[in-house]
């Protein structure tokens, strides 16, 4: 199978039908040496996302901000107040009290682009699902894997 088809696939799979169509038409591609998969997909330089071993994505916050274009991937983020903004952007996890609205496919465990009015600020992996999230009033939601001050500060995933 083609290697750009089958990386269009799995953004489908994840994401939505559909979603893929966001992805650029000029990446790079990095294997591994071990066993040939897919490791790395690069943009102009810029990481979009790694496959990891049990078939999922980490997205990067680049490719989230690209992926935004699409409406129904909104379902899939979820969106914070103004209180807890500076510290999601410094990499701290986003608590389910500071969550305002959360996508319908957000699940536990799936990659989840954090917004503050409508821009992505970070991508972690959801600790509950958007139904949970929003129900409870405490506890962590989301822990952040990659944030926009990390990436300020080169230490991010990019």
């Amino acid at each position: 199978m083609d290697h750009v088809l089958k990386l269009k696939h799995t953004i489908d799979a994840l994401f939505g039908n559909g979603i893929s169509k966001h992805l650029p038409k000029d990446i790079e591609i990095t294997f591994s040496k071990k066993n040939g998969r897919i490791r790395n997909v690069y943009h102009d330089g810029k990481l979009l996302c790694t496959l990891r071993i049990d078939g999922g994505l980490s997205i990067s916050l680049f490719f989230a901000q690209k992926l935004l274009k699409s409406k129904k991937f909104k379902e899939n983020c979820l969106e914070i107040n103004s209180d807890a903004k500076p510290f999601v952007e410094e990499g701290r996890s986003v608590f389910c009290k500071h969550v305002v609205w959360c996508g319908k496919n957000v699940m536990i465990a799936t990659d989840t682009p954090v917004l503050f009015k409508g821009n992505v600020i970070a991508v972690g992996r959801a600790v509950l699902s958007s139904n949970m999230m929003m129900s409870q009033n405490r506890g962590v939601a989301v822990k952040i894997r990659d944030s926009l001050k990390r990436h300020e500060k080169g230490k991010g995933t990019s």
